[in-house]
């Protein structure tokens, strides 16, 4: 991952390979399905050593008949607990893979960065990538020793609509908004309103990964295209897109590249689109 900021936040097949076993190094698979089959997607075959977390279940708020739309990241004491049956504790260096374009391994890693915990990478390119290279598979499943490690949030990484709303116009900060072009533009879409929150600039998370893979581009294409969006360093940036998948996996890109003030908005345009009290371009 030549020409990152912070490699450290990456792990390529080969380095993965190569921590096979140690005790330190936990591998957590996150990937999910709709219809609930990814458990059994797990069973029969996995990067060897890992757990599997169902990240919709165990890393999100309890649906509430009254809450507002979006999915809204749970609290530390159950982010903590999910992890720590899957053997994260202080002290571990953790892998997160799935194969959707990183897009739940971000929001995993993500979760758990604000929460503060910093030792997390995302394998580039998913299973399919450990695959691509004739990688092995397991199909044992034997439940890690239980860990825990201290939960310490970080509130600027996460921010609710009340705060988006208190930014808009604002110099000092940029929104991103990294949905699709068509549904920036407002051309469709499922809230009961379409379009973009106001002053945002589109940056559409797919746009960063290699045509035909899920690998990312490398450093100087990601670069160029958020200079192209005017994405520039030295204001605090606000990612977002339907309900905080595809912005978690902007907001990894952006660490990665050496953005430090990025915060992700948990309810996405899922809340903002739904309510008629707050402003919307198209």
């Amino acid at each position: 991952m030549n020409g990152f900021a912070r490699p450290e936040l990456v792990a390529s097949p080969e380095w993965l390979a190569d921590q096979l076993g140690r005790p330190e190094v936990r591998i957590v698979d996150v990937r999910w399905r709709p219809d609930g089959t990814a458990a059994s997607a797990f069973a029969a075959g996995h990067i060897p050593g890992a757990a599997h977390i169902d990240w919709r279940a165990e890393l999100i708020e309890p649906d509430d008949a009254e809450a507002a739309p979006g999915l809204r990241l749970a609290g530390p004491d159950q982010v903590a607990a999910a992890f720590g049956r899957a053997g994260v504790g202080d002290g571990t260096s953790l892998v997160l893979y799935d194969d959707s374009l990183s897009l739940y391994a971000s929001r995993a890693w993500w979760s758990l960065r604000v929460y503060g915990f910093e030792s997390a990478r995302i394998l580039d390119g998913g299973l399919a990538a450990w695959l691509a290279e004739r990688r092995p598979l397991s199909n044992a499943s034997y439940p890690p020793a239980a860990a825990s490690f201290t939960p310490r949030a970080n509130p600027r990484m996460r921010l609710t609509t009340a705060d988006v709303r208190a930014v808009l116009g604002s110099p000092e900060a940029l929104l991103i908004d990294s949905r699709p072009s068509a549904e920036y533009r407002g051309l469709e879409g499922n809230a009961r309103r379409l379009g973009h929150i106001p002053g945002a600039v589109n940056v559409p998370v797919g746009a960063m990964h290699v045509p035909g893979s899920q690998r990312l581009r490398d450093a100087h294409e990601l670069r160029d295209q958020l200079l192209k969006a005017n994405v520039a360093r030295g204001r605090r940036i606000v990612v977002y897109d339907g309900a905080g998948i595809g912005a978690a996996k902007l907001a990894f890109v952006l660490s990665l590249l050496g953005y430090d003030d990025v915060a992700l908005y948990d309810s996405g345009w899922a809340e903002w689109g739904d309510r008629l009290d707050l402003p919307v371009d198209r």
